[in-house]
């Protein structure tokens, strides 16, 4: 594992190699005005020809959080006189509904804030190849510069053939859960690593007194297929991905047996009402209050302990994470001996086709990306870098520091499979299905046959 001074110096160095072969590229480019009317840089729109950047550009996405958005924003207005980044930040069930509505009538911002796989398959028509973008900015080797994860989910869903970059990712993260130690320091507890440890551990806390040793938000949909896709590949590594590509079925019993133990996830390890709890703001807030033992979110987690931030204002648990560990989801019986560890692209960014200044919006986007934007970004520890070296500026604490080298060194590079499902249809059938599953409606069974005509649908075009 990297110290961390090591991993400040080599995230300094490759921000700074980034950042000079952008400015080096702009300089040469010269300063052409804005294009009108957009276009893909593989139909006569060049968004990277020009550098000086003027003119606005509209922003919206449900992450970055809003105060960390307005400092990268403000970094690029100060570094770029005479540009405007109008930004605008929704919780996330808002801004899908505010996607789909802009999408309906051909007015998305130039900047949209996406996530892999089924959401940017959604809107590809609407949205520009950015692999030009990429490469003179960072140069004709610029995929070395992600997380392999972070370029496979970028390309997830994409039709045969096609190797466009239709969004490129800022963020990304491991999926696992957190302990609240203090809980487990008090009740004797340890951190599960299989299934029968987890039912144990939920048991002692509860003959300790403890109300919730297991807060599970499985409002929404998006938290149900990512709590799916952990279970899923730890009974079966990958065959989930199959049965998308339509080389295994949904039908299959290890799938089927996935479904049935997510059932039993909400019915006999978490509390009552799981799935009417969401995870923002209700579970965050109960979790960090300290009123439960354990939650299955992510790495985007550590962005409680925020070091930017006043440390006073921050909960004592949250503050240099002090109060938590991570760990991975518990072994399945008869599954992978070792949990699997699952991930992905946290936040991709595109540009809409329509966009009026595209050479200002692969500015911002590669700025935040991989630039110093994207330094401000990850100083909050708003989530893990798709890029490989950024790394904050500041720890508080040792646990911390700790937890970051985990994720970032230990985790994210052994990432094998994503958390995201390529279809926009089937991410909502499989969504639906658990649901049913949970609230004890359909069995699980049912659900995978209900499941599976989805997919065949969406295979036969």
């Amino acid at each position: 594992m990297s110290t961390g001074k090591q991993r400040r110096a080599r995230g300094a160095l490759i921000t700074a190699g980034l950042t000079a072969t952008a400015l080096a590229l702009t300089a040469c480019a010269g300063g052409a005005a804005p294009t009108q009317g957009g276009g893909s840089p593989t139909q006569g729109g060049d968004p990277t020809q020009g550098g000086e950047v003027s003119g606005t550009v509209s922003f919206r996405s449900w992450s970055p959080v809003a105060q960390t958005t307005e400092q990268m924003v403000a970094s690029f207005q100060n570094e770029n006189p005479g540009t405007t980044i109008d930004a605008t930040i929704f919780n996330r069930p808002q801004y899908v509904v505010e996607l789909q509505t802009r999408a309906g009538s051909n007015t998305l911002p130039d900047i949209v804030g996406l996530q892999a796989g089924a959401q940017t398959q959604q809107y590809r028509e609407h949205l520009m190849p950015l692999n030009k973008c990429a490469e003179d900015t960072w140069g004709a080797d610029w995929k070395s510069k992600f997380y392999p994860i972070a370029l496979s989910d970028a390309l997830l869903g994409n039709p045969e053939g096609d190797e466009n970059f239709y969004a490129l990712p800022m963020l990304v993260q491991t999926l696992n859960l957190w302990a609240n130690t203090q809980m487990f320091e008090r009740t004797g507890a340890t951190i599960p690593a299989t299934w029968s440890d987890l039912e144990s551990t939920v048991e002692l806390m509860k003959s300790k007194g403890e109300n919730t040793p297991f807060l599970l938000p499985a409002k929404g949909a998006n938290n149900r297929v990512q709590q799916f896709m952990q279970i899923v590949n730890n009974i079966a590594p990958g065959l989930v991905y199959k049965a998308e590509s339509g080389d295994a079925k949904w039908t299959d019993p290890q799938i089927v047996e996935a479904i049935d133990y997510y059932g039993k996830l909400v019915t006999e390890i978490a509390q009552p009402g799981a799935l009417s709890l969401d995870a923002y703001p209700t579970a965050a807030n109960m979790f960090e209050a300290g009123e439960a033992g354990m939650i299955p979110l992510g790495a985007w987690w550590i962005q409680q302990s925020d070091p930017t931030k006043d440390q006073s204002t921050i909960p004592e648990l949250s503050r240099g994470m002090s109060g938590y560990a991570p760990f991975l989801f518990p072994t399945i019986p008869g599954g992978a001996a070792t949990p699997e560890i699952v991930g992905g692209s946290d936040v991709l960014l595109g540009i809409s086709k329509n966009s009026q200044n595209p050479e200002l919006a692969c500015k911002v986007i590669t700025n935040w990306i991989a630039g110093s934007g994207a330094q401000v970004l990850i100083n909050t520890m708003n989530d893990l870098p798709a890029v490989i070296g950024l790394t904050p500026a500041e720890f508080t604490g040792a646990n911390q520091e700790e937890i970051w080298n985990t994720l970032v060194d230990d985790w994210l590079p052994q990432v094998k499979y994503t958390r995201y499902l390529q279809s926009p249809q089937v991410d909502s059938a499989v969504a639906n299905e658990l649901a049913a599953v949970g609230a004890g409606e359909t069995s699980p069974e049912q659900a995978a046959a209900a499941i599976q005509q989805v997919q065949d649908q969406v295979l036969a075009g």
